[in-house]
């Protein structure tokens, strides 16, 4: 992976925690930028500013919420697998989700294409574990668990032996 490419990567890395986020994004990104996640429920996100609100809503969630480079990065000069982990409390309200007061931990991997000049992230996909990170926050039973048989049963799956 070339030096730049690295260097890159992890100023996006660290944008997710800058206090201007939408200057640190803008700096990292394409103007055109395509972004998706699996909590980009309306399809994909264009550009720097549609992501700096994006990554605002973490914020209020979780003030404190912080990414983290876990591994090397994988490069083919054009393309970039970086994998990450976000660390956060959910200390804030989002939407119709009250604070839980839970810490959390999820592992994901951005996978990036960077810009014809190789000097900027064109297109981005996060990939994490969005029903893994509901179990977290309290939103969704552990597997296994009481609760989790109870929503079977509510949705029509009847009883099972655990």
């Amino acid at each position: 992976m070339s030096a730049a490419a690295r260097r890159l990567v992890e100023r996006f890395e660290a944008a997710w925690s800058a206090a201007d986020l939408a200057q640190a994004l803008g700096d990292t990104c394409a103007p055109d930028l395509h972004y998706e996640d699996p909590l980009t429920f309306k399809g994909p996100l264009q550009g720097p500013a549609a992501l700096a609100a994006h990554a605002a809503l973490l914020r209020t969630a979780a003030p404190d919420a912080r990414v983290e480079g876990t591994g090397p990065r994988l490069s083919n000069g054009r393309f970039v697998a970086a994998p990450v982990r976000v660390l956060a409390t959910h200390t804030g309200e989002l939407e119709a989700l009250p604070p839980t007061g839970r810490a959390i931990v999820v592992q994901a991997i951005f996978y990036c294409e960077l810009d014809e000049a190789r000097t900027r992230l064109w297109r981005v996909r996060a990939f994490f574990d969005l029903y893994d990170a509901a179990i977290q926050l309290g939103v969704l039973p552990k597997p296994g668990s009481v609760g989790q048989r109870a929503l079977m049963l509510l949705r029509g799956f009847g009883l099972r032996p655990t």
